[in-house]
Parts: structure tokens; C-alpha cells; sequence
């Protein structure tokens, strides 16, 4: 989750607009619904969740391949390629975690995911040589302020969040935070940024959002094994 999903989106970020990145990055519900039927509870989706992935998925290529990503040239394609990569990486993440019973309690279990992520995004820095060129010294207030405000309110308080919820429900009702991420996004992203809010990213939104509500209320109806994990991560972490 942290080495793949997060490090994925950090190295696009650098290609790809920010708020362009959180309406890919919303492609992880469609993406918890596919790798759990393959890898998790291995049931077949229902019509109604299926018509949400091809629309949902459909949504995220019109987006991908828009002049700010895709259209844009080789190395915003390959932003576009790894954001969706780290979706992918990170809904694998939150079904191991779902699925995975004999765990530490939650804080002991963010802790361990931290250091293990930190341990392998450190690693591939060091393989790409980023680790050996960074200069402290150069490194802004502003960005300095950025680093403890993700520390505090995205790893601590945000991911500690999710990883609970993941123990106490469902991956349809965890999901659900996507739709909230992109409309914040594209919008911190016009306005403090200066990114450009076109109309391609306000329909492609629209259509990821619909088709997330769609694939997720569907999903809660019919919770069967994974509800039944659920129950047994919530007695035991109460």
C-alpha cells in the first residue's frame, strides 16, 4: 500500500497534475471489486457492479488520455500508468489487510505497515539515486510544512483511520472515500495550485464518482465472506 500505492503517485506527481492524480487514484474501489473476485472472496460481480467497472474504467481511460495526461506525451502517459499501477497496488493492500485475521492490534499494525513501507520506498531511492542526491539545505519551509501535515493528518490520523475501518467493515463501505478525494482535489488544485480545471476532468469525474456509487452500493447488498471476516476483526479487536 505505502511502497506501491503511495510511491506510485509520488513519482507521477512530477508528470501528471495533482488533481488529474486523485481522480485516477479514485479508480481503487473498481479496482478492491476485480482483485477480490480474483484474489479475495473470488465471487463473480453481480451485472450491476459490472456495468459500474466497464463505465467506471471507461472514465478513467477518457481521462487518461487527456492533453495533461496521456495526450500530453511519454512521460505523462507513464505518470498516468503508474498513478493507476498504485491504485492497484494499494486496493491489494487494503484486501490483504481485510483478509489477513491473525494481526496485531491497530495501531501496532499501522506501525508495522509504516516502517515497511518506509523501509522499501527508502530502497528504491537508494536503487534510483535520489537517496544520494538530496540536498537538506535546499529543501524549502513551505515544502518542510507540506511534510508535517502529511505526517500528521495523512499517516497519522487519515491512514490509521482507514486501516481500522478496514478491520471494523466492508471494502464497499471503505471505498467510499473516494468520492470525496477527487472533487477535493481538483479543486485545492485550481485554487491553490493554479492547475487548470477542464471540462474533460469535471465529466470524467462525474462519471468515475457515479460509477463507484454505483459498483459500491451494489457491493454492500451482498457482504457474504467478507462480512463474515469482518466480524471476526472486529470481536477481536474490541
Amino acid at each position: 500500500m505505502l511502497g506501491g500505492g503511495n510511491g506510485a503517485v509520488v513519482v507521477a506527481e512530477q508528470w501528471v497534475a495533482s488533481g488529474r492524480v486523485a481522480l485516477l487514484v479514485a479508480s481503487v474501489p473498481l479496482w478492491l471489486v476485480v482483485l477480490d473476485a480474483l484474489f479475495g472472496s473470488k465471487t463473480r460481480p453481480r451485472s450491476r457492479t459490472t456495468v459500474g467497472l466497464l463505465v467506471g474504467f471507461g472514465a478513467v481511460a477518457f481521462l487518461a488520455y487527456s492533453p495533461a495526461v496521456g495526450g500530453g506525451g511519454a512521460r505523462g502517459l507513464a505518470g498516468g500508468i503508474l498513478v493507476l499501477a498504485g491504485a492497484a497496488a494499494w486496493a491489494m493492500g487494503s484486501l490483504c489487510s481485510l483478509y489477513t485475521t491473525d494481526t496485531p492490534r491497530p495501531r501496532m499494525w499501522v506501525a508495522m505497515q509504516m516502517l515497511t513501507g518506509a523501509l522499501a520506498l527508502t530502497l528504491m531511492a537508494a536503487v534510483s539515486g535520489d537517496l544520494w542526491t538530496v540536498d537538506i539545505a535546499s529543501i524549502s519551509a513551505r515544502s518542510w510544512w507540506a511534510l508535517v501535515y502529511l505526517i500528521l493528518f495523512g499517516a497519522l490520523i487519515a491512514y490509521t483511520a482507514y486501516i481500522w475501518l478496514l478491520g471494523v467493515s466492508t471494502p464497499a463501505r471503505v471505498g467510499t472515500y473516494a468520492y470525496v478525494n477527487p472533487v477535493v482535489a481538483l479543486v485545492l488544485g485550481w485554487s491553490v495550485a493554479n492547475e487548470p480545471l477542464t471540462f474533460r476532468s469535471v465529466v470524467a469525474a462525474a462519471i468515475i464518482l457515479g460509477s463507484v456509487v454505483m459498483i459500491t452500493s451494489e457491493a454492500d447488498r451482498g457482504l457474504g465472506t467478507r462480512g463474515a471476516v469482518s466480524g471476526r476483526v472486529r470481536s477481536r479487536s474490541t
